[in-house]
């Protein structure tokens, strides 16, 4: 009696005597994957290649802030992370433009960054790449509102006139009433 031919209850009832928690397993329904949340992050780390130079140079970029790396402008929409105790996924949505040389600006990326793939969506410009190192949820790089609130502001409204003095001066057209003579 073959076990792959066994079509009558008696017949499983005996393959499962013969493996029960085998049978068991099978009968229970299977476990979702755990699914963790992603860690929205509000700084995008990246790296990019000058190849004229051969210099490589990280620089980080807030969420919905354009920075210009040669002639590229970076800007991440998104970027998000896995927690530390989970297996590493971290990808940001970026649009990348190119200033050309008449001075226009030319989209020439959009779409995901993946960290643990830098070769798979990095920007490959004929002097210039870019790709996704990481997400952060602090940089060093002061935030664009606090940039904004540390340069003094200039009151360009109409020049006041400028105030009496405080003490009366003399004029200076009147006799000297100090002279004896």
């Amino acid at each position: 009696m073959n076990i792959f031919s066994l079509t009558s209850m008696a017949g499983l009832t005996a393959v499962a005597a013969m493996c029960p928690t085998a049978f068991a397993a099978a009968q229970e329904p299977a476990a979702a994957p755990a699914i963790s949340e992603r860690i929205t992050n509000p700084v995008a780390e990246f790296a990019g290649i000058d190849k004229i130079t051969g210099r490589i140079i990280t620089f980080d970029v807030y969420i919905d802030e354009t920075v210009q790396f040669g002639a590229l402008q970076v800007t991440p929409r998104i970027c998000y992370s896995r927690p530390e105790n989970e297996e590493p996924k971290t990808d940001s949505f970026v649009e990348v433009d190119e200033i050309t040389l008449d001075r226009k600006i030319r989209r020439i990326f959009t779409g995901w960054m993946f960290a643990e793939s830098p070769g798979l969506n990095a920007v490959e410009h004929a002097v210039y790449d870019v790709w996704l190192k990481g997400c952060k949820q602090k940089s060093d790089v002061p935030p664009p509102d606090a940039a904004k609130a540390e340069t003094p502001k200039v009151d360009t409204s109409k020049p006041k006139p400028a105030a009496a003095p405080a003490v009366e001066q003399p004029d200076p057209t009147a006799p000297d009433a100090t002279d004896t003579n």
